[in-house]
């Protein structure tokens, strides 16, 4: 566990300790209820090359 350090949050400008640099608890909880979001799934294409993409030669290497 790091050490604690005193400093300001760079959002509301209050001071407090806290591990590692950033907005503290208080920011970081209204952060989270500002910005939450639902997962969601994405269908995604699925991939094609392009007909002027050629194969690597070391994939296509023929064992003899």
């Amino acid at each position: 566990m790091p050490d604690l350090l005193q400093m300001t949050c760079p959002r509301c400008g209050l001071q407090g300790t806290q591990a590692y640099y950033g907005p503290c608890s208080l920011c970081r909880e209204q952060l989270r209820a500002q910005y939450h979001g639902l997962a969601r799934h994405v269908e995604a294409a699925e991939y094609v090359p392009k007909m002027n993409v050629t194969p690597n030669a070391v994939a296509t290497k023929d064992d003899d």
